[in-house]
């Protein structure tokens, strides 16, 4: 009798074989706006299983970037789990702005720039390279282990801060699409930022502060059942392409923006 974990050995990346599952499982890779929190917080990866018809495996991680997220390994773990089939959703941006080059880089600061720009790190002269950079290498590594990879634009900060809504994207927004055009095939693009703005105007003032209880950046659980409402109409909806999740959202898709 067939079981869910496999259906048939392919090969993968480097000639190793890749176990093909009947059913795909779907890997989050992110920060802790996508991560498991705590203390009246959480981020918006615990919920999307309840909108999914397969196994979601969250591996965010609170404080990360795309640089971070990289070189602690992170990515290359995910990497190791994924079979033939698999879906891993990558969302960064909170964390990645500022600049490495002064004596007390953080570590998670990726060089300034949009394409193959290069900075050394003023704490330990390591190399730093771009948020696209980072993003493009660990997706066509995960595509040549047979996975295809969702870029997802960064969650937005509370829309309605001081009671007056305002909906400009950083930097990250614009770099995560342009990453998943720059990686093509395999690699498909959804502007959470976007679809969580559009909930936000339609949730209104008082509703939207009230899922923010500490700051502007990490909502309650409620906001994050919510923000992962967003995205999973935003693949239903085909609200930036077609994405391989899309099949796997359950029915009816959420309606919240």
């Amino acid at each position: 009798m067939q079981t869910l974990l496999a259906v048939a050995l392919v090969a993968g990346a480097h000639g190793s074989p890749a176990l093909k599952r009947a059913t795909p499982t779907v890997y989050l890779a992110g920060d802790s706006t996508m991560a498991k929190t705590s203390n009246g917080l959480d981020g918006w990866g615990p919920y999307l299983s309840q909108y999914l018809t397969i196994p979601v495996v969250n591996k965010a991680i609170s404080g990360r970037s795309a640089r971070s997220y990289t070189n602690e390994g992170r990515f290359a773990e995910i990497e190791k789990l994924v079979a033939t089939g698999d879906i891993v959703v990558i969302e960064f941006g909170h964390n990645d702005g500022g600049s490495p080059n002064s004596a007390s880089d953080n570590g998670r600061s990726d060089c300034p720039g949009t394409g193959s720009e290069v900075c050394k790190s003023g704490k330990d002269g390591s190399t730093v390279y771009t948020f696209g950079y980072y993003l493009e290498k660990a997706s066509k590594s995960l595509i040549a282990k047979g996975a295809t990879v969702i870029l997802s634009s960064q969650t937005p900060n509370n829309a309605w801060e001081g009671g007056k809504f305002s909906s400009a994207p950083s930097r990250f927004v614009a770099y995560a699409a342009s990453a998943a055009k720059n990686v093509g095939k395999g690699a498909s693009f959804v502007d959470h930022f976007q679809a969580t703005v559009n909930m936000y105007a339609k949730l209104g003032n008082a509703k939207t502060n009230a899922i923010y209880p500490k700051d502007h950046t990490h909502t309650s659980p409620e906001g994050g059942d919510l923000v992962a409402q967003a995205f999973a109409q935003a693949v239903a909806k085909d609200y930036n392409g077609t994405t391989p999740l899309k099949p796997f959202v359950r029915s009816p898709a959420p309606s919240v923006f």
